[in-house]
């Protein structure tokens, strides 16, 4: 984490949110909230690649906030399969950005979680930009993205992923004719790569 980062904790559905927020040096465009991946394999609001699309989204003018979910680091909670972290995801949300623009992202297991959310959320507001990176599609049924939301959305996902097979993701995007941006020789935590990762969120962030 930067030196610069705030971690707070606030009220959640099963007891206190552990949260980093990072903001950028000039008025914020809006807020982005950002989901790691699983809990149950060593994922947490640190993950660098979490820590990527933070900085990704910090450089691009946006507030970034960072949560552990339910039972990782100091949140309090245990795992509950993706349901209690939708609602963990919610709150965080409805914390940090009531109102105003808003952007979500995640990665792996956390991209599986912000589907739900942007589903949940997309009825009730507008969401700025959608960012879904090593998304979980082959463990985990991921939400549609809706087809408004196409062009604001960005899906990214490593060549070479052991972890979640880049077919699996096809398979959940070509129903939807949703574009997915591979890259070639990625590994699923885009070792060697996660600069190119960035300049690829923050492209999109300004486009």
């Amino acid at each position: 984490m930067n030196a610069q980062t705030e971690v707070l904790q606030i009220p959640g559905p099963s007891g206190s949110l552990e949260v980093a927020v990072d903001r950028p040096s000039v008025d914020p465009i809006g807020t982005a909230v950002i989901a790691h991946p699983h809990p149950l394999f060593g994922g947490t609001m640190s993950n660098k690649v979490v820590q990527t699309l933070a900085r990704a989204f910090v450089q691009c003018g946006w507030t970034s906030v960072r949560f552990n979910f339910r039972g990782v680091g100091a949140s309090a909670g245990v795992h509950d399969e993706g349901r209690g972290e939708l609602d963990d995801l919610l709150t965080v949300v409805e914390s940090f950005a009531p109102q105003g623009r808003l952007s979500l992202a995640g990665f792996s297991f956390g991209a599986f979680v912000t589907s739900h959310a942007t589903e949940r959320l997309h009825a009730q507001r507008e969401i700025d930009r959608l960012v879904l990176v090593g998304t979980a599609a082959s463990r985990f049924q991921v939400a549609n993205v809706p087809e408004e939301l196409h062009l604001r959305t960005l899906v990214i996902h490593g060549e070479q992923d052991d972890t979640v097979p880049l077919a699996s993701v096809m398979d959940w995007a070509r129903p939807q004719t949703l574009p997915v941006l591979v890259v070639p020789a990625g590994g699923h935590f885009f070792h060697g790569q996660l600069p190119l990762l960035r300049d690829l969120v923050t492209r999109h962030l300004s486009a």
